[in-house]
């Protein structure tokens, strides 16, 4: 069972608002089945649609037939289990995503923004909804209030819905055919964060959240674990793939967030505050003589000074530096002087230019890490190094401890699942949970609490070999 990992937005609004699960990201919570019925029309087999709808949107309802993706009890004699359409209907919270947007702090927000309701506004309909033009949907497509559904990441399936069925139809056939390569962990990642982190099309900024939006925080493991999954692994994949699924993850994330940083210290609007940690800036206030970050200092930077916040970087240090140490050393370097300037508004272009450099490097990691071999030697070392980091972590804030502790979560089942016989699971496992706790007001974070408890793991996990 995975740790429960607390509330992660700024406030008690990210219940309501964010698409991936939040208070219970990592808990293996029993969901109930929504009533989210398979259009009628649709319901016995999927569609043929008329050629000059290629390339269009089909909408989810093509695939809810139970003969297709519909189905309640898995297939166990084939690769796809056909349940997915029931899995996502019922358990996943992207089959939500519109509905959240009529809630009265979604409403509240659109008010403040000045953009009319949400349910409406494409600003919010971008992420929230398969909201695409009128002209590239077909005579299928019935509504965009299904949410997050089938084609936000798999694609247009007009063009692929009806040979992907066949016997001898491939997978790059398919991709020919407008379906999207999820099962590419780089192109899975830059899928997801295309609304997890954002692009320029879909912007979540300081102006947003001060609204009410949560900050967008993300990591595809323990995120895709928690959706529930409703896909099989390949048969030929790895059984440390979820090792990979992390590492990859963090590498693609961390160069869009370079490439995020990039293009809003291009722009006129900054410093764009959604660039910094929420919780340097509002976090709980305490006398000076408690205040722990005082006592830590500022590391070369002027007090109060707003850092540029790559919380994935606390993790991906480590398994960059394990599978490209000399390309790490060099984004190292990149990342100190992105550190010391993105505080200071006069010096935009010089961070601009520091980004983009600083996002070449790690696209290169990003493909050392994508055909990298993943097992027990090099996750019992990302446990280790990890957990031994704490001091470091703990002080980059609450963002980069929560990206360590999902890490160190993923890591350790992994572990676990391959080498079940292996000393002080359960003691981990149980410590792992408590590191969560720091999350549950993540103004109040602690340092030094948090460094004590990761201590606390590091005495616990595998030594390796």
């Amino acid at each position: 069972m995975r740790a429960k990992i607390s509330l992660r937005g700024c406030g008690p609004l990210f219940w309501f608002l964010i698409l991936a699960p939040v208070s219970s990201l990592n808990a293996q919570v029993k969901v109930q089945p929504t009533t989210k019925p398979a259009p009628q029309a649709q319901k016995q087999s999927a569609p043929q649609s008329a050629t000059g709808d290629v390339g269009k949107f089909s909408g989810p309802g093509s695939c809810a037939a139970s003969n297709c993706h519909g189905g309640v009890q898995p297939k166990s004699v084939v690769r796809i289990a056909q349940n997915e359409y029931t899995i996502w209907a019922g358990q996943d919270k992207h089959s939500r995503a519109y509905a959240v947007l009529s809630n009265p702090v979604s409403v509240r927000m659109g008010e403040i923004l000045g953009i009319g309701p949400p349910s409406k506004a494409d600003k919010c309909l971008a992420c929230h909804a398969l909201n695409e033009r009128p002209e590239m949907r077909a005579q299928t497509f019935q509504t965009i209030e299904d949410g997050v559904s089938c084609e936000s990441c798999h694609g247009p399936a007009v063009g692929w819905l009806g040979p992907h069925t066949l016997k001898n139809q491939t997978h790059e056939q398919n991709i020919k055919l407008g379906m999207y390569d999820t099962r590419d962990l780089v192109k899975r990642s830059e899928r997801c964060l295309s609304c997890h982190l954002g692009t320029e099309e879909k912007e979540v900024d300081h102006t947003m959240i001060a609204a009410g939006h949560p900050d967008l925080t993300f990591q595809l493991e323990s995120f895709s674990a928690a959706m529930p999954r409703h896909w099989k692994p390949a048969p030929s994949a790895s059984p440390w793939l979820s090792v990979q699924e992390l590492a990859v993850g963090q590498a693609v994330q961390l160069r869009q967030a370079l490439n995020r940083l990039n293009r809003r210290a291009s722009s006129a609007a900054w410093p764009e505050f959604a660039e910094y940690e929420c919780f340097a800036c509002h976090h709980s206030l305490t006398k000076p003589e408690a205040s722990w970050r005082q006592a830590s200092g500022y590391h070369g930077r002027n007090p109060g000074a707003p850092v540029w916040n790559p919380s994935t970087y606390a993790v991906f240090r480590h398994v960059a530096g394990a599978v490209d140490s000399s390309t790490t050393s060099q984004l190292v370097g990149q990342l100190q002087t992105i550190e010391k300037i993105s505080g200071k508004a006069s010096s935009k272009e010089e961070l601009a230019a520091e980004a983009k450099t600083a996002s070449g490097l790690t696209e290169r990691i990003v493909q050392t890490v994508r055909g990298q071999e993943y097992d027990r030697n090099l996750t019992a070392r990302l446990l280790r190094e990890i957990a031994n980091d704490g001091d470091a972590i703990s002080m980059e804030g609450e963002r980069s401890a929560e990206q360590a502790t999902m890490a160190l979560d993923s890591l350790s089942l992994a572990y676990a699942k391959n080498d079940p016989d292996a000393a002080n699971q359960a003691e981990l496992r149980a410590a792992i949970k408590d590191l969560y706790i720091q999350f549950e007001n993540p103004s109040a974070y602690n340092g030094p609490l948090f460094a004590a408890q990761l201590r606390k793991v590091a005495k616990l996990v595998p030594k390796g070999q």
